[in-house]
């Protein structure tokens, strides 16, 4: 194991993360759209978490840069990024197949748009969310650079911390009571404990 098997690592799982939404891009793009939030302020958010999540560390991989802030490689936080990277891919599948024609990138909500709770969202409301910080996780377990590694939480910590509020409040203004009554019973990012 070396540096290079965890480069090669991280770009399996990138490119792993865009081949499984393909097919659900294209159903996505059916559906027609009722409400679109992608305003500046959610363009630059998405702009971060892809710097954070995409291009800082796709430099990295393809040059070295910055080498100044590179670490020895561990194997043991290979093997944890490896898990962690799997588990995020799974957590992404999840959650598209459960979401169908609703999915988007950005806050959209599509005509005839219901509220999911089956599948993964029956105990978490925000599964891509966790599905993501788990991919920045594993980002920072795989690439032992501290700029390339951490960039991931940065960028995704940025634009979940900024648009995390603001889509419970469209789900609420959408859905009222139905998503109200669902945030009681699920945690955002993981299973509220106790809940069934």
């Amino acid at each position: 194991m070396s540096p290079l098997v965890a480069k090669i690592a991280w770009i399996v799982m990138v490119v792993g993360w865009y081949v499984l939404r393909i097919p659900f891009e294209r159903k996505a793009a059916k559906a027609r759209i009722a409400r679109d939030e992608l305003a500046l302020a959610e363009r630059v958010r998405l702009t971060i978490s892809l710097t954070g999540l995409g291009i800082i560390p796709a430099i990295h991989v393809a040059t070295g840069f910055p080498r100044a802030a590179d670490y020895p490689f561990q194997p043991v936080l290979f093997g944890l990024g490896i898990v962690t990277g799997l588990a995020a891919l799974v957590m992404f599948r999840l959650t598209h197949k459960a979401l169908g024609r609703y999915w988007s990138v950005s806050l959209q909500m599509r005509e005839g748009h219901k509220l999911v709770t089956e599948g993964i969202y029956r105990r978490i409301r925000h599964p891509m969310y966790s599905a993501f910080w788990l991919m920045a996780l594993a980002q920072a377990l795989l690439l032992p650079n501290w700029i390339a590694g951490l960039s991931g939480l940065v960028g995704f910590g940025t634009l979940y911390l900024l648009r995390v509020g603001h889509e419970e409040r469209l789900m609420t203004e959408t859905f009222g009571a139905e998503y109200e009554a669902y945030m009681r019973r699920t945690g955002r990012l993981w299973p509220k404990a106790g809940a069934a």
